[in-house]
């Protein structure tokens, strides 16, 4: 029997919060073009569909790390942009540092695992 391919729900849970502060920190943004900025800087190796991305960003704003705010876009049409709140910046420096902690160790055992 192989091991399950599938990555437990805390894991996506907390790469989708880095990924979304992440791309936040640069500028404010509206849910499809925050789904779009992080699959271009992770070249299409994270993604999310769109579904699966606005409960998170309904849940970050709940918890005060994002706020949303109704604009009209160029095109005329109403969009929800997000902007990284101060709360916002306190959560994504922990996280940066537990997830390069995470690889890091990952790294290690990798490399005694090749040995």
């Amino acid at each position: 029997m192989g091991a399950d391919p599938k990555v437990s729900s805390p894991i996506k849970r907390g790469s989708a919060q880095l990924a979304v502060l992440t791309v936040l920190a640069e500028a404010p943004r509206h849910g499809y073009d925050i789904a779009k900025r992080i699959r271009q800087q992770t070249g299409g190796v994270v993604s999310f569909d769109v579904a699966s991305l606005y409960p998170l960003l309904y849940t970050m704003e709940r918890r005060g790390w994002v706020k949303g705010t109704w604009e009209q876009a160029p095109s005329g049409r109403q969009r929800r942009y997000y902007r990284l709140t101060p709360a916002g910046r306190r959560r994504l420096q922990p996280l940066r540092r537990e997830w390069r902690n995470f690889f890091r160790a990952l790294n290690r055992l990798a490399r005694l695992a090749d040995a």
